[in-house]
């Protein structure tokens, strides 16, 4: 067949690996001058250091990524940093799991927990065993706030809340518990290394996109960059974009631009995919001058009204080269803070660096990023838009209703689910 994949992002780029494995001649359209979508390399950086749109983070349960990596030839030492999942701040509390089995890593982990009093370190192996129990089920009504309202403070606060807002994108008041509970299953519970970190060594350009582009071309698909796709029709057999015929196309743009181009032909996806809220994340860079490594590449930071960051990454540790002495913070669930201007909102973070930290009064903000619809918003019972449109047009994105919330892995894989469906509906 011959497919539209209308959208570069890591949910178009996947479905056009996918289709073209297949053996469909595949056409990509993507209104940027480059791929990546939402986690893409930024057209200007900072001297000797390339810039992405934002911090992301991969771990070893994204198989679907992980899988498409290695077809496209990327290697995943040379790309990504893999340690052991670590929740710790900057003075070594928290939680750190060991390598091994999965569930006897988790009690070691938990029991060995620092900061943590024993009976908070046995609620929270209660509270684990519950949702093993229940087999990671809940009522879908309850936010992540209701399923641990039972958990220690000191719990919530600095493993619950930061673990939920850094999964979802979503304060735990309002995130989704049902889907907290699948991402801790196949995180902590799925299989030995499922829970790793896997930290970008390089920028996001670099670490799948432009080596998924370049398969693609050199396996005969064509990459329109820097094409908007303005109309979309039903043709004979199949669909006409900007009145060229192909037998059937992927949406994989983001779930506006979808609903667009979906609208005329199939409303009532459309207002399901237009009625989503959005949840921003702000990456604020910071030089400091002669610092002190951090003890490890990401730490846990202390975030409240006052403190924005939930996590620092320390780039010198991850990049080879061009960041020294160059720091990372992190804003997940941002909303209160871009509301209060990114300015406001850098300052902030500055002050919070330099007294968990220890920064010294030298260090200063090299640039602040704000990605405003970085991801949509998990709340419990969100009807999300589903992969099937219409025959033989089909949506992929981390908007997509799945299992997962707006993660790479969950983009992935609905690209390739995409490209899997229309080849049956062949």
């Amino acid at each position: 067949m011959r497919i539209a994949v209308i959208g570069g992002g890591w949910a178009g780029l996947a479905a056009a690996v996918e289709a073209t494995t297949a053996g469909h001649e595949v056409t990509l359209f993507e209104m940027a001058a480059v791929a990546g979508g939402r986690a893409r390399r930024l057209p200007q950086g900072l001297p000797g250091l390339a810039l992405d749109n934002g911090q992301h983070i991969l771990i070893g349960a994204y198989a679907q990524t992980l899988e498409l990596l290695r077809r496209c030839g990327v290697e995943e030492a040379q790309v990504l940093h893999r340690m052991p999942l670590r929740l710790l701040d900057a003075r070594g509390r928290g939680l750190s799991l060991p390598p091994g089995a999965a569930m006897p890593a988790f009690v070691r982990g938990v029991l060995s927990a620092s900061g943590f009093r024993w009976s908070e370190r046995i609620a929270l192996l209660r509270m684990a065993t519950g949702w093993l129990l229940s087999g990671f089920r809940c009522n879908p009504s309850l936010s992540v706030a209701q399923l641990t309202a039972r958990t220690p403070a000191a719990v919530r606060r600095h493993l619950i809340d930061p673990l939920c807002v850094a999964a979802l994108n979503t304060p735990s008041a309002q995130a989704s518990a049902s889907v907290f509970l699948r991402v801790l299953r196949d995180a902590l519970f799925s299989g030995p290394g499922a829970s790793d970190l896997l930290l970008p060594r390089v920028d996001l350009g670099t670490l799948w996109p432009d080596a998924a582009s370049q398969w693609l071309v050199g396996h005969g698909a064509q990459l329109r960059l820097g094409q908007r796709v303005m109309a979309l029709e039903p043709g004979p057999g199949g669909w006409r974009v900007d009145d060229e015929p192909f037998d059937a196309a992927v949406l994989a743009s983001s779930a506006l631009e979808a609903a667009r181009l979906a609208h005329a032909h199939a409303p009532q996806w459309a207002n399901v995919a237009q009625a989503l809220q959005y949840e921003p994340i702000v990456t604020v860079l910071v030089y400091a001058p002669a610092m002190k490594r951090l003890p490890a590449p990401i730490v846990a930071l202390d975030a409240d009204d006052v403190h924005p960051a939930q996590y620092a990454f320390d780039l010198q540790q991850l990049r080879d080269g061009g960041a020294t002495d160059t720091l990372a913070f992190v804003i997940s669930g941002a909303r209160s803070w871009t509301d209060r201007g990114l300015d406001a909102t850098a300052e902030a973070v500055l002050a919070q660096a330099r007294g968990e930290l220890g920064l010294g009064p030298d260090a200063r903000v090299l640039r602040t990023l704000s990605e405003k619809r970085a991801t949509f918003l998990c709340t419990p019972g969100l009807v999300r838009p589903a992969a099937r449109i219409a025959a033989r047009l089909y949506a992929a994105g981390d908007y997509v209703d799945g299992p997962y919330p707006a993660t790479l892995e969950g983009a992935v894989r609905s690209g390739v689910a995409a490209a899997r469906a229309l080849t049956h509906d062949a």
